[in-house]
């Protein structure tokens, strides 16, 4: 029996120092990363002067045409993340505010994601490989379920989220393969598709009344001297429960609603997202009502 357990005794340790060595090399891997994503490139940056930052979801990632503000001399990334909540929104911000950028304005896409306070678990575990790294990071997981098993875990966090950021992404960052999310200054821009789904049911969502991280984006922006611009961005026409938007602006008085500013099936790839003629449009509409950019 003794035998049997000094031989399990030393499985464990065994196991338990390659998920230490294993973590700490993904680890330095992701921790020189530049080229792959948004969010190691805030995170392995230097301090930046920002005219313009854009926060949110792919209906900010997809509606927002960076080129068109630093053609009107205002110096703008698009952050926006597809499959992102205003959970991942907030921290970016966070991380900027860490780095020391020095950002004028802040564009956040706050409409349909104000309906959670919830981490998107694709999303969310990309900012995971730092979290023994960053203060700021730790500590906007702290109060999430399974902290404890994500910080405390040797290796632990890339077994879990092994398609987000295990030994595949590894294997791409090693190799120099670059992605397109950095393309266009962060914006992506969509085609009009014939079989996109132009129809949309949200009939049930509602906004929180105080949502969370919105609340921490609108309060840094304040801290720091930001102006803060929300808005709701357009969604096509065959939508039931548009009267969501009104619910958001009743809710939040300061969110500006955009929803009907592009409405033509002919500006939208699917029914939540424009298409790039469509997110021109709204882009310029932006510049002229915020910026006094015609």
């Amino acid at each position: 029996m003794k035998q049997f357990l000094f031989y399990a005794l030393r499985i464990i340790i065994i196991t338990l120092l390659i998920a230490v060595v294993l973590d700490g090399l993904y680890t330095y891997v992701f921790l020189h990363s530049k080229n792959r994503g948004k969010i190691e490139t805030v995170l392995n940056s230097k301090a930046k002067k920002l005219d313009v930052v854009i926060l949110g979801s792919s209906r900010a990632n997809n509606h927002f045409v960076s080129q068109m503000f630093e053609d009107k001399g205002l110096k703008t990334f698009n952050y926006g993340m597809s499959g992102g909540h205003l959970f991942e929104a907030s921290l970016m911000l966070k991380l900027m505010i860490e780095k020391k950028y020095e950002i004028k304005n802040v564009i956040l896409e706050a409409d349909l994601n104000l309906s959670n306070d919830k981490e998107s678990d694709g999303i969310a575990a990309k900012f995971l490989p730092y979290i023994h790294n960053s203060k700021v990071i730790e500590k906007h997981f702290s109060d999430q379920d399974n902290f404890n098993e994500l910080y405390y875990l040797p290796f632990y966090r890339y077994i879990k989220y092994d398609s987000k950021i295990g030994f595949r992404e590894v294997y791409k960052i090693i190799k120099g393969e670059s992605t397109n999310a950095l393309d266009n200054l962060g914006y992506y821009p969509l085609v009009k598709h014939k079989n996109g789904n132009m129809k949309n049911n949200i009939v049930n969502l509602n906004p929180l009344p105080k949502n969370k991280y919105y609340e921490e984006i609108k309060n840094i922006c304040k801290a720091n001297n930001i102006n803060f611009i929300a808005v709701m961005t357009p969604m096509c026409e065959n939508v039931k429960g548009m009267n969501y938007f009104d619910k958001v602006k009743k809710a939040y008085p300061e969110i500006h609603n955009y929803e009907n500013v592009v409405q033509e099936d002919k500006y939208f790839s699917s029914c939540g997202h424009m298409n790039d003629t469509g997110a021109r449009i709204f882009t310029g509409r932006i510049l002229s009502d915020f910026f006094g950019k015609k």
